[in-house]
């Protein structure tokens, strides 16, 4: 899939706000600091349309970007940033969840992991949570620049194998880097791909 154009549309405090669409949306979310909007940003080529920031859980809101006219790509506020209070941090999860619960429109839910890091409870509760709801999710595993291939291939395989005690049929899966662009290919055609079935 070629990305010719890639606008900001709207950013929502809850999910019952978002844009009246029938288009197919596919949102991103992942713990704090995970790279999603550098994700976003080198997904759809352009360097400033998800702000990226040093500050973790600076995404509050539910951000649509319309792609070439013909679906939504969403970034979703990070979850499990521990720095926030509970006041805060129910109104998060509340936002999360009724997007991921009710939202319609959504096709796809890609899970952002870190993939320099052991298996974290807060991610494995998040995709326990999407498993045990049937939501549609794929894993995007982040910042593989910063590993060697080796470590990169032994430390997927050992998230996987953590996935394997709970889950009979393991989710598809990416390595990424936005840094050096590696796995936007196969996202995007993985998006198209589900966009071709259920047209």
């Amino acid at each position: 899939m070629k990305i010719t154009s890639a606008e900001y549309k709207s950013s929502s405090p809850r999910a019952d706000m978002c844009p009246a669409t029938t288009l197919p949306e596919y949102a991103f979310i992942g713990r704090s600091n995970v790279g999603k909007s550098s994700l976003i940003n080198m997904l759809t080529g352009h360097s400033k349309l998800a702000k990226t920031s040093q500050t973790p859980g600076k995404t509050l809101l539910i951000n649509h970007f319309l792609i070439n006219g013909e679906w939504f790509l969403v970034d979703l506020p990070g979850y499990g940033y521990a720095q926030r209070g509970k006041r805060e941090m129910d109104k998060l999860r509340n936002l999360i969840e009724h997007y991921v619960l009710d939202r319609e429109q959504l096709t796809l839910l890609f899970v952002l992991i870190d993939i320099r890091h052991e298996p974290q409870k807060k991610d494995l509760d998040f995709l326990e949570f999407c498993g045990e709801n049937g939501i549609p999710i794929a894993i995007v595993f982040t910042k593989a620049d910063k590993l060697t291939k080796v470590k990169i291939g032994a430390n997927v395989q050992a998230y996987l194998r953590t996935l394997q005690e709970q889950w009979e049929e393991l989710p598809p899966y990416f390595i990424t880097s936005s840094e050096y662009g590696t796995g936007r290919d196969e996202l995007l055609e993985y998006i198209e791909k589900v966009n071709k079935e259920i047209r």
